[in-house]
Order: structure tokens, then sequence, then C-alpha cells
């Protein structure tokens, strides 16, 4: 048996797995809203006030808009949000990958790699997301794979055929 494949990501810049991070500029419409990136609904999502919520969404840049949300004061964040915020995470990580083909596909193509967000700089949300030196939960990571698994059992036929593949006419 071979050894898993790794595919690592990190910056949103990088090709072509860097689609796979939630800074990486790419529109998803969730909950009637559009968002400019994966970041930016899962943030919102994390807001107790709406006034706090648009002063989030009107960071000038993803990093800054996910700077700002990992600095606010426990009374600003919606009660609920470390039972719900992987559940939002799913939600918005299947938004993006099923409103785009081409990183439905993208993701799709990395077969039953092991996706890995590998962080920089060392600290808990770096290594909740993701992993640092090889430590950390890679959640990211981990639902990437689970919506991916999910999305290859959708796009199968009975004969074994991905729906997007075409097959040659019988002459």
């Amino acid at each position: 048996m071979g050894k898993v494949t790794e595919i690592c990501f990190y910056r949103s810049n990088e090709k072509p797995y860097g689609a796979f991070s939630n800074l990486y500029r790419r529109e998803l419409r969730l909950d009637e809203q559009t968002y400019p990136t994966a970041e930016h609904a899962y943030q919102a999502a994390k807001a107790r006030r709406p006034e706090v919520r648009d002063w989030i969404l009107a960071a000038p840049s993803p990093a800054l808009l996910a700077m700002a949300a990992h600095g606010l004061y426990q009374w600003d964040i919606v009660p609920d949000w470390s039972r719900i915020k992987f559940d939002r995470m799913r939600a918005v990580l299947r938004a993006k990958f099923t409103q785009h083909d081409d990183l439905r596909e993208l993701l799709l193509s990395t077969g039953n790699a092991r996706l890995v967000e590998v962080g920089t700089v060392d600290n808990a949300i770096n290594r909740l997301w993701g992993e640092v030196n090889g430590k950390g939960k890679n959640m990211l990571g981990v639902l990437l794979m689970e919506l991916r698994q999910d999305l290859a059992q959708k796009t199968k036929r009975p004969d074994g055929v991905r729906r997007d593949q075409r097959v040659p006419a019988a002459a």
C-alpha cells in the first residue's frame, strides 16, 4: 500500500491549490447574501450584532477581515459560536465548491489526497483550522475532504461514470 499523497495549501495566490484557502477571492451566495470570499461568509455569521457584522465585512481585505473577526470581544460573538462554527464552515465550503464548477473540479481532482492547510504562525487558530509544524486539527482540510467525498458520491452514476463525463454515443 502506497503512502497517502498530501496536498498542502495556505496562501490564496498559490497555484493551483490556493483556491482552497478561505481568503481566495471568489464570490459565493449563502443565506440570501453574496460574499466576496468564503472567509467573509464564515466570519459574518460570528457577529452577534448587525453593526459588528457590517464592520467586519467592511475590512479592506479578506486577511484583515479575519484578523478583525478573531479579535472580537466575547460579547460581540454569537453565544453558541463554538458549537456551530464547524457547521457554518461546512455550509460555506459547500456553497463555494458547488457554485463554481472549476473549484468543484479542482477539489475532486485531488482524489484521495490528504488536504492540509499549513500555517506558518504557531497559534491556536492556525492549529485548529490547519497544522503548524505538523501539529494541529486541520479542520479546514478535514471539512474539505469530507465535502470532496460527498461531491464524488453525488457525481457518480450507477454505471460508475461521473455525470460530468461525456460517454461516447453508440455507433
